[in-house]
């Protein structure tokens, strides 16, 4: 996991909705039992309600709570989210699921930006991109195809990357490159031959197919990913409230004729 301590001050409901979301993870507010009531959050936080009820509305909607209507809250049974940084980085994924992350180096180059990766990362056709594709693993199995773009000016200190050395998005993090929010599209696929044999499976098996754009608080773009994961080892899950916006949407494809 990325280490996150930074002097940037986080705003308290932020710090109040981890303190819950830690009684649940820890298991000290079980699935059934009542929320803190917010006068007494209000009292350990030394704070207004204002920031207590945008804790709670985070908890709902991560569906680790109830909706609650006229009384408190209570913690539903719902899958341990993943933190930011395991969403981002693979290597926080696997620390994440207590599994030791490795890699192997396929490719680090400079080279222009396609059509696509330009839409991407808000740049021009044939502007400078560093791009890297590796195999990532967890306990020394292939679990993903990565391929990551970045901007010349945050991906050139990647060029000389080697197998081992610290994980790329924690090297953009100490040097004060700091992804604030991404955006993710996921849909399943089959794996061609080439793919297959990266990753150990067969051809045609079923994979994971997920793009990904991140950027800084200030929205510049600072990474475009197109990551693929076996799709028997990798599986999704979602807990939701009814009433509480989820950051989750499914589209239908139309048919073909």
């Amino acid at each position: 996991m990325l280490d996150r301590r930074t002097t940037i001050a986080r705003q308290q409901h932020q710090e109040i909705a981890d303190y819950l979301r830690g009684l649940i993870h820890d298991g000290t507010l079980a699935p059934g039992d009542p929320l803190p009531s917010e006068a007494e959050l209000c009292e350990k936080f030394d704070t207004s309600r204002g920031p207590v009820r945008q804790a709670v509305a985070a908890l709902r909607g991560d569906g680790l709570i109830s909706s609650g209507r006229g009384r408190r809250s209570l913690v539903l049974k719902a899958p341990q989210s993943n933190s930011f940084d395991a969403l981002i980085s693979a290597s926080s994924l696997f620390a994440e699921a207590q599994q030791e992350a490795g890699e192997r180096i396929l490719r680090v180059a400079r080279e222009p930006a396609s059509q696509n990766v330009a839409e991407a990362l808000n740049l021009q056709v044939n502007d400078p991109v560093v791009e890297i594709v590796r195999i990532r693993t967890a306990n020394e199995t292939p679990v993903l195809l990565e391929r990551l773009v970045f901007p010349l000016k945050f991906g050139e200190r990647f060029l000389a990357l080697v197998p081992g050395e610290q994980p790329v998005h924690q090297q953009l993090f100490d040097e004060g490159v700091v992804i604030d929010n991404a955006s993710r599209t996921a849909e399943a696929s089959t794996a061609t031959a080439r793919q297959a044999e990266l990753l150990g499976i067969s051809e045609g098996d079923p994979v994971w197919r997920l793009e990904m754009r991140a950027f800084t608080s200030q929205g510049e773009p600072v990474e475009y990913a197109e990551n693929l994961y076996r799709g028997d080892m990798v599986k999704a899950e979602l807990s939701s409230v009814r009433g509480a916006s989820i950051p989750v949407k499914f589209e239908i494809a139309a048919a073909q004729e």
